[in-house]
């Protein structure tokens, strides 16, 4: 792994590029550097040219191997033991659909075959020659998800070229969680197997909220009163009875809370994927100054000042 050009540099995109742009980025100089498009005198050009590039996307398509090459660089991009076509992580069996988490750790990828990272994205091989297509092409949609929906799960019929597919949305789905769907894509040529699905959950969050993983951060505003001589408020939890997945929970300020003071209540935030246990809720507190006071309150305040 000596020496080797940065994977940003060669998918061309920035270190803040999304995945979608890492995808897409991916796609385009797959197609136009597949050695079965050179010319027969830049065919060794163009295969070496090919395996860097799916050598970086290997890389910079999974999260987890991002995450590791951007802390470690090309010695990080070894660690973990994903599977050799970037999707590791977990399963699940929902009837006759197969759905997977894309969270694995790459392992070391040298000797791997380009064209499986192709034909994964492409659903064939190559474009002519000895590499014909071996399976249907694959399908990627993204599916909106309801903050309740991602709260309980869900089931969802969707429409897509190969047909229309039951969707299982499990409880505690996140924004960018990918779902696969083996032999849901198109049929492949002559008699092969058809290609998979993929579908990206684009999940919508309350703006009250901000999220990490299953838990989530929220903030309310105490006034000075409140603050200063304590109180119990009610803040927005999670709440999978609701039909909006949003309801709320009674929280005890004690007296002399600072601005800037942080609760945590356990268990009100959003299920875990796998089923073990539930998110927090993280309350920050802010304290509102009045602007303007009456003449009573400001004689009370100076009073209080004087004590």
């Amino acid at each position: 792994m000596q020496n080797k050009r940065d994977y940003y540099e060669i998918l061309g995109i920035s270190k803040s590029a999304s995945q979608d742009e890492v995808k897409n980025a991916y796609r385009n100089l797959a197609r136009k550097h597949h050695p079965d498009m050179a010319a027969p005198t830049d065919k060794a050009e163009a295969e070496r040219r090919f395996k860097e590039i799916n050598e970086a996307y290997q890389v910079l398509g999974d999260a987890q191997k991002r995450k590791s090459y951007d802390q470690f660089g090309h010695a990080g991009a070894g660690f973990g033991s994903g599977d050799s076509r970037g999707f590791g992580g977990f399963g699940s069996q929902y009837g006759p659909f197969t759905y997977s988490y894309t969270s694995g750790a790459g392992g070391d990828f040298e000797g791997f075959d380009p064209f499986d990272i192709f034909e994964q994205a492409f659903g064939f091989r190559g474009f002519g020659g000895s590499r014909g297509p071996r399976k249907g092409k694959n399908l990627y949609y993204e599916l909106n998800v309801d903050f309740a929906d991602a709260v309980r799960g869900a089931e969802k019929v969707v429409s897509v070229e190969s047909g229309k597919v039951t969707i299982k949305i499990p409880a505690g789905v996140r924004n960018g969680t990918e779902l696969r769907f083996e032999g849901r894509g198109l049929p492949g040529p002559n008699g092969m197997s058809p290609g998979d699905l993929y579908i990206t959950a684009r999940v919508t969050t309350p703006a009250h909220f901000q999220r990490a993983d299953d838990d989530l951060a929220t903030a309310i505003e105490l006034d000075f009163a409140q603050a200063a001589l304590g109180a119990v408020v009610e803040v927005p939890v999670v709440d999978a009875t609701s039909h909006t997945g949003v309801g709320t929970a009674k929280l005890k300020i004690p007296a002399g809370t600072q601005p800037g003071t942080q609760f945590r209540l356990k268990a009100k935030g959003m299920p875990k994927l796998r089923g073990a246990g539930v998110g927090d809720v993280f309350v920050s507190v802010f304290v509102k100054i009045p602007k303007k006071l009456s003449r009573e309150q400001k004689r009370l305040l100076e009073e209080y000042g004087r004590l």
